[in-house]
């Protein structure tokens, strides 16, 4: 028990030194991935207003039906962002992993991401 907590406070401490070195660095919005071990999700969020751009997610319908939560669904989700984050003008991000490693679930995001129009 104390182990998991352990890994839990330190991949809230990765998030936490992420997301301020990516508010400290730049004013582009940050595109944040999120995944639970159900879904996955994401948002573009504006640091400056505090307002999320454009948000995306596994539960929507257009998913029914689908594995909401592998490689195939992030790929998709990927692809969903960046088709939303186009239709409002949104073009340069720069990528929130929430402290998660850069491989798999969120690599095919990212790709997905970068082929439907997001640069970052």
């Amino acid at each position: 028990m104390i182990n998991k907590l352990k890994k839990i406070a330190a991949k809230r401490r990765r998030a936490e030194r992420s997301r301020f070195k990516l508010r400290q660095s730049s004013s582009r919005p940050r595109l944040v991935f999120n995944k639970s071990n159900r879904y996955l999700s994401c948002q573009i969020v504006d640091d400056a207003q505090g307002t999320t751009l454009v948000a995306a997610s596994t539960l929507e319908a257009t998913f029914a039906g689908k594995s909401r939560k592998d490689v195939e669904a992030a790929k998709a989700l990927g692809k969903a962002i960046g088709e939303k984050a186009a239709s409002k003008g949104v073009k340069v991000v720069m990528l929130d992993r929430s402290g998660m490693i850069y491989h798999g679930r969120i690599a095919a995001f990212a790709d997905a991401a970068r082929a439907a129009g997001l640069e970052f």
